[in-house]
């Protein structure tokens, strides 16, 4: 299978996760929290093996590997697309991958490789799918016409909660699985997470009063912790060296796609009597096909060795996920002894803990993504994806059908400009791209507002419209940041903090967002997160670097203060 460098797949989409490979050419989506993958290991045990002198790149790749395996216990996934030490290592002599002498890349089973891809990319679909599907089951679960239900009259906090319970499910669910993931494993752990969500619709779907639709949806957002936790861990450690930083970037798009499929769903039952049921329940269906299809596949190697399972099973284990080029038994130790190196290694690696966060150098660049997490909540931009069909409701279109049918609108536009950021991050820069998101959303929040409060009629309507629309750029870039700009040492610990910082404000803010546009209307809502927006500008201006173009080594020598 013919795989150019990594820039030409580096489009690849994403919901809100990115980390950059050892080479710094990966820069791609990852959801949640981010590990240096199983090649950089390759790469120090060819170091350890060969003495033959090794490029200075591939050299960083080694220093990171030696640390990285330990964090990979933490589930701290990246990407590596090293194709030339991964082929030196396995010894594949297959075409070059260039057509100009350059490293050749190893063979790819093209179906295995999707199947290793798809269960775990659907958990990350019905994450998205629930912000899609939401935004129209409030609407209809709110409607004495089609709530279907003697409850339906909610007060603000109340419609807060409904959204907000799965969020804090999310949360709770990513705590628990920090805490007991690796002694799960990426496999059950997905599957876990798919049985909660298949649960969860179920309930929903038959709930027969508000307190059992909270539980619901609590237990999903606890099946969206795991899942977010566990898929792209799997798919790294998984799926082939020299094909893993697409697959993680197109299971961020998976998300997306969900955010648009939950929307499309909305508009389908929207004018149904109990619509909001078929909306939530129609996730049990995937959900299923996530239980199965993850019983099926085998357990990732890397884990299997991590949790002392020993060479035997993770040989059959990555025998079986190499499909029909798993039969090449040299090949299947090989990288399998470079797994096991690597783990044994890192166990005599000194332990740095979550306080170690706070001390020295790894101070600054928690602020950087922290700070990032926080305002990208706290700007609103992901929770007004809950509220799509409320909001356009309230400018001015009508209930029903009309206002989801925008919100699918909203949605491809979204999938399009996150597809425009990833594709240009690499040419233009994170710093620019991150400024000038901020900046549009923050002219799009000032056209939101001033539409509410000065305008009215069609006017009003179609300013909110291209607003809204303009209100979805923040995201991709700060993830990718977030991703790239821990030190190795603290990136278990950090990448945590990230998520729970990211799950935590993005509850508070959906939980809150009703009663705050209730008390001071869309308009004087909108304004101030306009105003928490010129913060965030302002405060991405002073701090964040450029790590455009840089190893993770000199993004580290950034707060070493060692870099030129």
């Amino acid at each position: 299978m013919h795989v150019g460098p990594v820039e030409q797949h580096s489009g690849a989409l994403l919901h809100n996760h990115y980390l950059p490979s050892a080479h710094r050419a990966a820069r791609l989506p990852i959801n949640c929290v981010c590990r240096r993958s199983i090649l950089a290991d390759k790469a120090h045990a060819i170091v350890r093996s060969r003495s033959r002198e090794t490029p200075l790149h591939q050299k960083c790749s080694m220093r990171a590997g030696r640390q990285q395996a330990k964090a990979s216990s933490e589930n701290v996934t990246s990407v590596d697309e090293e194709v030339g030490l991964d082929q030196a290592l396995l010894g594949e002599p297959q075409e070059s991958s260039n057509g100009s002498g350059g490293p050749p890349t190893p063979p790819v089973d093209k179906v295995m490789t999707a199947l290793l891809f798809l269960f775990p990319a659907i958990g990350g679909l019905l994450f998205g799918y629930d912000i899609g599907a939401t935004s129209g089951a409030l609407v209809s679960l709110k409607s004495a016409v089609t709530s279907g239900t003697s409850w339906y009259e909610l007060s603000s906090f109340q419609s807060g909660f409904v959204v907000s319970s799965s969020l804090l499910g999310a949360l709770a669910g990513s705590a628990a699985a920090f805490v007991v993931g690796d002694k799960l494993g990426r496999k059950r752990e997905l599957m876990l997470g798919a049985v909660l969500y298949g649960t969860s619709a179920a309930l929903m779907a038959f709930a027969p009063n508000l307190e059992l639709l909270l539980l619901g949806r609590t237990l999903y957002g606890l099946g969206i912790g795991f899942t977010m936790h566990a898929a792209p861990a799997y798919i790294a450690e998984a799926a082939p060296a020299n094909v893993r930083g697409l697959l993680i970037s197109l299971k961020e798009c998976f998300v997306v796609i969900g955010i648009l499929l939950g929307y499309l769903t909305s508009y389908l039952f929207i004018d149904d009597v109990g619509g909001w049921r078929a909306m939530y329940g129609l996730a049990a269906g995937p959900a299923l096909v996530v239980l199965a299809g993850m019983a099926w596949l085998p357990d990732s190697p890397r884990w299997l060795l991590l949790n002392g399972d020993g060479d035997a099973k993770a040989e059959a284990a990555l025998m079986r996920a190499r499909g029909k080029y798993g039969g090449d038994l040299g090949m299947v130790r090989a990288e399998v002894a470079a797994m096991a190196r690597s783990v044994r290694e890192a166990q005599q690696e000194p332990e740095v803990g979550f306080f170690g966060l706070f001390r020295g150098r790894f101070l600054k660049p928690l602020l950087i993504g922290s700070s990032l997490m926080l305002f990208q909540q706290i700007t609103g931009q992901p929770s007004v994806l809950y509220y799509a069909a409320e909001i356009f409701e309230k400018a001015g279109f009508g209930a029903g059908k009309d206002a989801t049918g925008v919100s699918v609108l909203l949605g491809l536009f979204k999938l399009l400009m996150t597809g425009v950021a990833v594709l240009s991050v690499d040419s233009v820069g994170r710093r620019p791209l991150l400024l000038g998101g901020v900046g549009a959303m923050v002219g799009a929040l000032l056209a939101l507002g001033g539409s509410q409060l000065l305008l009215s009629g069609g006017t009003a309507t179609w300013t909110s419209v291209i607003a809204l629309l303009m209100y979805v750029s923040f995201g991709p870039i700060s993830w990718l940041i977030v991703g790239e700009i821990f030190p190795l040492a603290v990136r278990g610990p950090a990448s945590a903090l990230a998520t729970i910082t990211n799950f935590g404000s993005n509850f508070l803010v959906s939980l809150v967002l009703p009663s705050v546009q209730e008390a001071f209307g869309p308009g004087g809502t909108y304004l101030a997160f306009a105003g928490i927006g010129v913060v965030a500008l302002a405060t991405i201006f002073a701090i964040v670097p450029e790590t455009k173009g840089k190893t993770l080594e000199e993004i580290e020598a950034l707060f070493d203060g060692k870099s030129d």
